[in-house]
């Protein structure tokens, strides 16, 4: 029996150092994760709240459709926790997604009441001269409703062939 004590023994202590490690390793980390929550807080950035930025640069198209919506008096409805929302956004890119007239409906009180005032429903909710769209539109869909000319073979005409009403 004794040597098998032994055999016991001698596992058990590298065992408890290595745990002992890792629990130091976590206590740290989360340190760190709490002193970098904490100093964007203190900044001002709360990244829970944002609806995040695109991840690839937008394209001259991207630019001009964001424009061309914006002058049309579009409006696009979303919350920052929506997942539908950061990818309606994506896909308009970095410079393109900060042009968009966006309107946050869950951020506060002021937001909320602007969101239920104008009947918004889900998640996103594109509004265009008081016609609605909801769910992601693609850029092609954009396009073709907002009667955006600028995509080769897109009619520059006022009706966007969607039969909504100008």
């Amino acid at each position: 029996m004794r040597p098998a004590a032994r055999v016991l023994r001698s596992w058990r202590t590298p065992l408890l150092a290595a745990l002992s490690v890792i629990a130091i390793g976590g206590v740290i980390s989360g340190s760190q994760t709490s002193q970098a929550l904490a100093g964007s807080q203190a900044t001002g950035q709360n990244q829970s709240q944002s609806l995040g930025e695109a991840v690839s640069p937008s394209t001259p198209e991207q630019m001009a459709l964001v424009e061309h919506l914006r002058l049309k008096g579009a409006v696009f409805y979303g919350a920052w926790w929506c997942p539908h929302c950061f990818h309606q956004k994506n896909l308009f890119g970095i410079e393109a997604g900060q042009r968009l007239p966006y309107v946050e409906c869950d951020k506060d009180d002021a937001g909320r009441r602007r969101c239920a005032a104008a009947g918004i429903r889900a998640f996103p909710t594109w509004d265009l001269n008081g016609e609605r769209r909801e769910g992601t539109l693609s850029l092609e869909e954009l396009r073709a409703w907002s009667g955006f000319g600028a995509s080769s073979g897109a009619s520059s005409g006022s009706s966007s062939g969607s039969g909504a009403p100008r």
